[in-house]
């Protein structure tokens, strides 16, 4: 189950938020689906996916400029926190029933991974360097000039 520690929306460009993928259930299982423009809103150029994560490590830790992600809990669970430089807020992804739409300008952090998890990530763009913020200085410079 999906839940977040705030109900504050993170995210002035665009508020980050949980979503209920489409499910279709029948005794042989269930399959979740997303989609480009039904489901996260954007078309998805990249797809990638964390796993084989060692115990402790962290993930994340940069913002974009533009690109829009939907972090979807393949296998196990994780915490994301997201940050846009006046709120903050902290999912706990622990099903693939259920995504978490992260926009642009709005720093994240990846951690308490399960043993065996994997993050599933859906992107608007291919990747590009200058798209990120990897200096959390530089980030909220930049989300408070906009402000």
């Amino acid at each position: 189950m999906a839940a977040s520690t705030t109900e504050t929306p993170v995210g002035r460009v665009k508020p980050s938020r949980l979503i209920d993928l489409e499910q279709h259930k029948d005794e042989r299982g269930c399959i979740s689906v997303a989609e480009s423009q039904w489901t996260a809103g954007f078309p998805i150029r990249r797809v990638y996916f964390l796993h084989d994560l060692t115990d402790g490590t962290s993930r994340g830790g940069h913002a974009h400029r533009e690109l829009e992600q939907l972090f979807i809990a393949a296998h196990g669970g994780f915490t994301i926190h997201v940050d846009d430089g006046h709120q903050r807020a902290e999912y706990r992804l622990d099903t693939p029933g259920t995504a978490l739409y992260v926009g642009p300008m709005v720093w994240r952090d990846l951690r308490d991974f399960t043993p065996g998890g994997v993050c599933l990530v859906l992107a608007s763009h291919h990747y590009d360097e200058a798209d990120y913020y990897r200096e959390y200085e530089d980030f909220l410079r930049d989300s408070r000039r906009h402000a």
